[in-house]
């Protein structure tokens, strides 16, 4: 695929992404954090005095800086795919779906939710494949 085009959202991709949804968000908050910190290294004493190394395999800045590049792309595949799921939310109607939804985007189990709302597992599958459908128009 070229630059530019979205790749099509398919009814098991989309609720790969409602399943991850919330882990997706926190390892998000948690990367970006990490990335506002910066390497540490150390500043004082004779350390200060040698000469540093310059970009070479060994160089653990430069290993940082690797990392931190492959977060960021990661970074941006998750928020890809957050955005997806954003978009079509609001296809979403009826009560029980809407409350569905909320809660697995949580990051609840299917099992939890069913347990919160007085229904059978099998009851709250169907309500997600009706979710599904209803994002997929």
């Amino acid at each position: 695929m070229g630059k530019g085009q979205t790749t099509l959202l398919t009814q098991d991709k989309l609720d790969g992404i409602i399943t991850d949804y919330h882990w997706m968000v926190n390892a998000i908050k948690e990367m970006r954090a990490e990335m506002v910190v910066g390497a540490k290294t150390a500043q004082y004493g004779i350390e200060a005095t040698l000469p540093k190394a310059a970009g070479g395999v060994g160089d653990p800045i430069m290993q940082e800086a690797i990392r931190r590049s492959k977060n960021i792309k990661r970074i941006a595949e998750y928020e890809k795919k957050l955005l997806q799921v954003q978009k079509v939310i609001e296809k979403v109607t009826g009560d029980r779906e809407i409350q569905v939804l909320n809660w697995m985007l949580d990051g609840k189990s299917k099992r939890w939710i069913a347990q919160r709302m007085g229904l059978s597992h099998t009851h709250i599958q169907n309500i997600c494949q009706v979710i599904k459908n209803q994002m997929m128009e």
